[in-house]
């Protein structure tokens, strides 16, 4: 009978059990690997983080709007900078070298833009001051704010008013509860819903042809202590996915106007849907060579749009613009109820430059 040698090798060889085997750490190889496909998925996620941020500031430096959604994120610019910090800090933990310098360069670009400006205050006034003007403008949402604005009109009693999305309700309010002692002289365009505006003025008013537009955008010649200023109401269509086009054909009616008085005392009131960081909307300052009013206080970051949003949040496309023949006093964002837009009051003073 033959018996089995336990001394062969193979008898010694120990058996490896497979679920134990499965078991066992990971090499340093198969370590290395995993890390770096770890670092290479964040840094994926850094560059999907800055491909929004990278778009939207170089077409701000091209001084284009281009295309949906560009510019509607061009109107939140300020706020790019956080997906552009992220982006930077996942680069950081990727080691990615050029994520880390693509990052950096979004981050200051962007910040270069959203600085605070020079206001030039401290310049001295162009010429002697004839006259001092209080001007109110206010979208108040398809006339749901009415009662807002009349309070408002009461309490701040300013000089000129300004009034987008005037409908029927809002258009018979200030016909019936606004003194025509306080305010003879009137430009309303009655509109249904986010089409109709109006100028209230203390001021007497001529005859201007205005702004052709879907949304009223009526104008008037002031005569300001024996000056005349041009003042224009400014709604253009907002820049929805679908009318981007309406859009840009309505800031270039409004930069055409201005070009068209350029030299002459100007102002410029309402809610262009556009905010500094527009191509659009500095083509008219440029045009007509003015001057936003609230920029010049330092208040050009005070967000006027969504209302939903708490400050800082939020855009700034409510502006009241003026020519050289203005300085500004001041400028307050104020809160009316049961519209999405604050309403901006701004005190001027006239000066006599000619």
């Amino acid at each position: 009978m033959l018996r089995r040698r336990t001394d062969h090798p193979a008898a010694r060889r120990p058996v490896v059990n497979s679920a134990i085997s499965a078991a066992a750490p990971d090499t340093p190889e198969d370590t290395s690997f995993r890390s770096s496909d770890g670092r290479r998925a964040v840094g994926w996620l850094a560059g999907l983080l800055l491909l929004a941020p990278s778009v939207v500031v170089g077409c701000r430096v091209a001084d284009t709007d281009g295309i949906t959604p560009v510019p509607q994120l061009l109107a939140f610019l300020p706020w790019l900078l956080l997906p552009a910090g992220a982006g930077l800090l996942l680069a950081l933990l990727a080691r990615w070298r050029t994520g880390m310098i693509w990052a950096a360069a979004v981050l200051a670009v962007t910040g270069w833009y959203v600085r605070p400006y020079d206001t030039g205050l401290t310049d001295d006034p162009p010429g002697r001051v004839v006259a001092r003007v209080t001007v109110l403008a206010s979208n108040i949402e398809f006339g749901n704010a009415t009662e807002g604005l009349l309070a408002t009109v009461r309490r701040e009693k300013p000089d000129l008013v300004f009034v987008e999305e005037c409908d029927s309700t809002c258009s018979n309010a200030l016909a019936a509860r606004v003194s025509r002692t306080d305010y003879p002289y009137r430009n309303v365009v009655e509109g249904y819903s986010a089409s109709g505006s109006a100028i209230l003025s203390k001021y007497p008013l001529r005859a201007a042809p205005g702004i052709d537009s879907e949304l009223a955008m009526p104008g008037s010649v002031a005569v300001v202590a024996g000056h005349p200023v041009n003042v224009q109401l400014a709604h253009p269509l907002p820049p929805m996915p679908g009318t981007v086009g309406d859009w840009r054909r309505d800031l270039g009616r409004m930069r055409s106007y201005a070009s068209g008085v350029k030299g002459e005392p100007t102002l410029v009131a309402g809610d262009f849907n556009a905010s500094q960081d527009h191509a659009a909307f500095r083509h008219i300052l440029d045009a007509g060579q003015l001057r936003d009013s609230a920029t010049l206080v330092g208040a050009d970051r005070t967000p006027s749009w969504p209302t939903a949003v708490p400050r800082p949040l939020g855009a700034q496309i409510d502006h009241v613009l003026v020519s050289e023949d203005f300085s500004v006093r001041s400028a307050r964002f104020l809160d009316l109820a049961d519209t999405d837009h604050r309403a901006l009051l701004v005190g001027l003073e006239l000066h006599d430059v000619r």
